[in-house]
């Protein structure tokens, strides 16, 4: 396996997961890879590792460009296995090698997980000189674990950003500009509204970070490097961690008979009346993960059950409880569903609802069996009451 370099004296030289289809309950649909960059100067250096399983593959491609043997720094930006998970088995082969880590939590963590090793701490503002190149380390904690950091390389203009940037996105190309920018933008989407939306103010000031450094190149942990496209992808950035979305709904549902799919339908056809974009949902027929990144487009949330056993359909509670996790803000939301005789189901999606820090715009919605032609057209009214003229 071979190393590609990505700038003169600078190799990729990360694994290729093309068949994982999941990432903690996240649907990695197109596969994923983990990305370690060798640099080659006065001191040899290795910016992150790979999983665990992929530790041959990693050490097939550095030896391509040199014996594993002669690193002499080893820098981890992030603690997670999937960045750091070949380190023993590095270790065993470039023994004398120092682990660069953030203080203190990248060393606790590393610590935790490996056992104590020759690490070298650094802070914000620290930085480290290989030959002809400095590396400066800039911390992001919580973007998203405690010990996160970035590396810049001003003689390079590159930015090392480990998961900020990032896209779970396994594919043979290795930068921007040879891949289908809609899709490429659309992981890196998906990669920040299932991943990064929770830490959305240091996503900000990681973003304010860049935007200061003005980097050539944006070189993350996972996906594709971005080179052709930064300002792209730094709107994005921008747009989705600082700028509440201003109009879109999205409508979702789980049903048993229709009735609450027929309510879900008349709400999404109020939103587009008024001239909202709607996004209608099945949980029966979408994975949790995929929705999510329409959550950042969206102002209005409507979320619709039956009740099942006094409760909501297991998929809708399952979308809630993730929903809450991310825990996105400033959009408005409300309950609807169907019912036979309890009825309890759309009380509780509005408690759900409520505890996501979502404003209630709307009294939730409540039929009883099968929804009238009349009962719907109501429905249809209110929502485009909602929206105002």
């Amino acid at each position: 396996m071979k190393a590609v370099q990505i700038k003169e004296g600078i190799y990729w030289v990360g694994a290729l997961d093309w068949h994982v289809r999941n990432f903690h309950g996240y649907t990695t649909d197109r596969g994923a890879t983990y990305n370690a960059y060798l640099i080659m100067d006065e001191k040899i250096t290795l910016i992150d590792t790979v999983k665990a399983p992929f530790a041959a593959e990693m050490l097939e491609r550095i030896s391509d460009v040199v014996d594993p043997a002669k690193i002499d720094y080893i820098i981890s930006n992030h603690v997670e296995m999937d960045h750091s998970g070949a380190l023993p088995k590095l270790l065993k082969v470039c023994p004398n090698a120092t682990i660069v880590t953030s203080s203190p939590n990248g060393i606790k963590g590393l610590t935790a997980h490996y056992g104590d090793y020759s690490y070298q701490p650094v802070k914000s503002g620290d930085s480290l000189s290989i030959g002809k190149r400095t590396l400066s380390f800039v911390s992001t904690p919580m973007l998203h674990w405690p010990d996160n950091m970035v590396v810049y390389c001003p003689e390079e203009r590159a930015l090392f950003s480990n998961d900020a940037f990032g896209q779970h996105y396994c594919t043979s190309c290795r930068f921007d500009d040879e891949t289908d920018l809609a899709i490429t933008l659309f992981e890196a989407k998906k990669y920040y509204a299932n991943i990064v939306m929770c830490y959305g103010s240091q996503a900000a000031g990681a973003w304010k970070i860049v935007k200061e450094l003005n980097p050539e190149m944006i070189i993350p942990g996972h996906g594709v490097i971005w080179r052709s496209h930064v300002s792209e992808i730094l709107d994005a950035y921008e747009k989705w961690s600082t700028k509440a979305p201003e109009t879109g709904a999205l409508v979702v549902f789980d049903s048993m008979w229709n009735s609450t799919e027929s309510i879900a339908r008349a709400i999404a056809e109020g939103f587009s009346c008024k001239g909202v974009p709607v996004k209608l949902v099945d949980l029966k027929t979408e994975h949790i993960s995929n929705i999510i990144p329409f959550v950042l487009d969206c102002k209005y949330i409507a979320v619709g059950s039956p009740t099942l056993n006094n409760n909501m359909m297991p998929n809708v509670a399952a979308f809630l409880c993730y929903l809450k996790g991310l825990s996105p803000k400033n959009r408005e939301a409300f309950a609807f569903g169907s019912y036979g005789w309890g009825g309890q189901s759309v009380g509780q999606v509005e408690e759900e609802l409520v505890k996501c820090g979502f404003n209630i715009c709307m009294d939730k919605i409540r039929i009883q069996y099968v929804p009238s032609r009349e009962q719907l057209e109501e429905v249809e009214a209110k929502v485009e009451a909602l929206i105002g003229a």
